[in-house]
């Protein structure tokens, strides 16, 4: 029952989290990005190209939506069902507030926080919230579609940084703007000088984006070595299996000063779990003796798997 709850709670926090990721990336672009007619990469890019080579009739949700249902069955071949249940939530309320945010948001609210400060400053703060907003779905087992989903399946067969792959990608699709009209809401076709100026804010967003996407992830699934000295270690080894979930190497050492044998408690974590096993250990020997050291690199059961590139045979 306690194993039911508990999966329960878990899922509830997942899903919150990427209707928060979700929210961060649609405010983006409905607040920066489509007053400003810039242009980004991914599907949502290219749905941003059609909306404003159409003057606003085609909406960025229905071509978001209908490009990503493509993509989104082939994600479910190679990343799962669980993925595809994640993403199906993420890629519906993303298409629902590309269309919806556009038209609820106060003209006035838009003209202060994103025309007022320039096209510069809302390519910088669009490509920043559109970042996070993708690290933010994308750790929790989703996607918010496009070029993402591409760069999840390659990742999971290829150590292949998603944001550098995603970048290629949406260089592509910027640089494709300038063979299509592009017209503003209030139907003012913007000349082609204009439309090189975009691209030059495209590649910006992009590379904005990606770059905080990369940070995100690194930070999230950033680790750490932890040595712990205490005459208590059995009992602190145990609370860490337990609490934490961890696996425990207990090392036998010997104290120079003392000349007395010692067991030291050796485990490796998230850093985001880092404050809990230090309160753990705290409560159970205050007087322990710790060390910490970040690791750049973990694999293996709990953490990331194991990914090599495929050799080609030699001839």
């Amino acid at each position: 029952m306690a194993n039911k709850q508990k999966t329960i709670l878990t899922a509830v926090k997942e899903y919150l989290l990427i209707t928060l990721g979700i929210a961060m990336y649609v405010l983006g672009w409905t607040v920066f990005l489509v007053p400003n007619n810039l242009v980004g990469g991914g599907v949502t890019g290219i749905s941003s190209i059609l909306q404003y080579a159409t003057g606003g009739l085609i909406k960025m949700g229905y071509t978001y939506f209908a490009l990503n249902v493509v993509l989104l069955i082939i994600a479910l071949f190679t990343l799962g069902k669980s993925f595809g249940v994640k993403s199906v939530f993420a890629i519906i309320l993303a298409s629902v507030g590309l269309n919806v945010l556009q038209n609820a948001i106060p003209a006035d609210i838009i003209q202060t926080l994103a025309i007022a400060n320039g096209k510069l400053m809302c390519t910088i703060m669009g490509g920043i919230m559109a970042g996070a907003g993708i690290g933010m779905t994308i750790s929790q087992g989703g996607s918010t579609g496009g070029t993402d989903i591409i760069a999840l399946v390659v990742n999971k067969y290829r150590n292949v940084s998603p944001g550098r792959m995603i970048l290629w990608i949406d260089v592509v699709i910027i640089l494709s703007s300038l063979l299509v009209p592009s017209y503003t809401a209030e139907g003012v076709l913007l000349p082609f000088t204009e439309k090189i100026t975009t691209v030059v804010y495209g590649l910006i967003l992009i590379t904005i984006c990606s770059t905080v996407l990369d940070l995100y992830l690194s930070g999230s699934r950033q680790s750490v070595q932890v040595f712990i000295n205490s005459k208590k270690y059995a009992e602190i080894a145990d609370a860490i299996v337990t609490e934490l979930h961890r696996g425990v190497t207990i090392i036998d050492g010997r104290g120079w000063f003392t000349k007395q044998p010692a067991e030291i408690v050796m485990v490796v974590t998230r850093k985001t779990d880092l404050n809990l096993l230090l309160r753990l250990v705290k409560a159970i020997d205050p007087d322990a003796f710790l060390s910490v050291a970040s690791v750049t690199g973990v694999y293996g059961r709990g953490f990331d798997p194991i990914k090599l590139s495929a050799k080609k045979p030699s001839e």
